[in-house]
């Protein structure tokens, strides 16, 4: 088999051990799971237990969280290289329990004591689940200053939160919510919003109805009608959402371009298998020139792709300034998907529009990466007026 991860930045021996064996992991249990993990459900819920606890097992749960909260702590760059394997399905993450590192270091980082004490360990364990609220149904999600939604100091000294939010990963299922709302001044004041945590159990809180993406369940839409939040569920500073918002983006977006590298990869394999194995009354399907030149474009976005990702990385995990090089590797990774999927669903025919291959789901994932964290346009303008105004060449 074609290694696609050719021209991947230098993998220590012992990080390209742990990848092998998470990409056994998710090629072999969780990705004949997809089916049942894509439709939602107690089935759903049922199977993603027993994956967890079969990580746990074999040694491969929460690999990037830090060891002070139950994880193995296993370096950025080092994960870079095991989280392309483990995003292979979009379950992936997950299963293995690196889902909750966005959540776990916002807490670790910006919660109160009482805050971190309570909630990190079971969602590093998977015991709690949680999510983040940011977009609202009449706000695009790219103007937050612009968000709706409010939080009232109430007279016992918490808040009470009012306002409705859609397009949130894994509501249905989460028992601890993150929500931006507005603590002082009014749109579009760039000061002034402030995120909360708000209990899935709250009275108040609801459930609208689910949002299919493209046909997937995942995503929700809520509402919080006066929803009573204690004062120290506030995350970072009051009216300063922002900061804490844009450093969990950044990362966000980055462990995105990975997964979304593993999952471009893992189409480039079903279409090469493809190719090689479907035969006509004149010989293999690989042999047309016009195949062989989605096998090329395709493993062209991938080589190119990915040092671009990498970079990324290092510069997140050197701390330095990372828009340019995240909106870069956003954009790239979200377009290679796409071109990806679309391409092995050309060479698959009618084949790969059907359910017994996994692309109707890649491509599906591919042309949403291109909205999810911020539309394509988005980063191109910002990358562009940063590039202008400095030099970042």
């Amino acid at each position: 088999m074609l290694d696609v991860t050719l021209g991947d930045p230098q993998c220590p021996p012992e990080v390209q051990e742990l990848r092998d064996r998470v990409a056994d992991f998710v090629r072999a249990r969780v990705v004949p799971c997809e089916p049942v993990l894509d439709g939602g459900g107690p089935d759903a819920t049922a199977a993603l237990r027993r994956l967890r606890l079969e990580a746990k097992a074999e040694g491969l749960w929460a690999l990037p969280l830090p060891r002070e909260l139950g994880g193995q702590g296993l370096p950025l760059r080092s994960y870079a290289h095991v989280a392309e394997a483990e995003g292979a399905s979009d379950h992936g993450p997950a299963a293995l329990g690196s889902a909750s590192l966005l959540d776990a270091l916002m807490l670790w980082r910006h919660g109160s004591p009482h805050v971190r004490e309570r909630y990190l360990t079971p969602l590093v364990s998977g015991d709690l689940r949680a999510c983040y609220a940011m977009t609202e149904p009449d706000v695009p999600g790219t103007d937050p200053f612009s968000t709706t939604a409010r939080a009232d100091e109430s007279a016992g000294g918490g808040w009470r939160v009012t306002g409705r939010k859609w397009f949130v990963s894994g509501a249905a299922d989460a028992d601890l919510v993150t929500v931006l709302a507005r603590t002082d001044g009014r749109s579009p004041d760039r000061d002034g919003l402030s995120l909360l945590l708000v209990p899935a159990a709250s009275p108040g809180f609801r459930v609208v109805r689910e949002l299919p993406v493209l046909g997937a369940a995942g995503q929700a839409e809520i509402e919080l009608d006066g929803v009573a939040v204690d004062a120290d569920h506030l995350v970072g500073e009051r009216g300063k959402a922002l900061a804490v918002a844009a450093e969990r983006l950044q990362l966000g977006r980055t462990l995105r371009c990975l997964r979304w590298l593993g999952q471009a990869g893992r189409a480039f394999e079903l279409m090469r298998d493809r190719a090689v194995t479907r035969t006509r009354s004149r010989g293999p399907l690989g042999d047309l020139q016009l195949v062989q030149r989605h096998l090329f474009e395709s493993l062209l976005a991938l080589r190119t792709t990915r040092p671009l990702v990498h970079e990324a990385v290092s510069r997140l995990d050197a701390g330095g300034d990372a828009h340019v090089e995240v909106g870069l590797a956003k954009v790239a990774a979200a377009r290679t998907l796409h071109l990806v999927a679309d391409a092995a669903i050309q060479v698959h025919g009618a084949a790969g529009l059907g359910p017994d291959t996994a692309l109707p789901a890649l491509f599906r994932i591919g042309r949403a990466a291109r909205i999810l964290d911020g539309p394509d346009e988005l980063h191109i303008t910002s990358v562009a007026r940063r590039v202008l105004r400095t030099d970042h060449t």
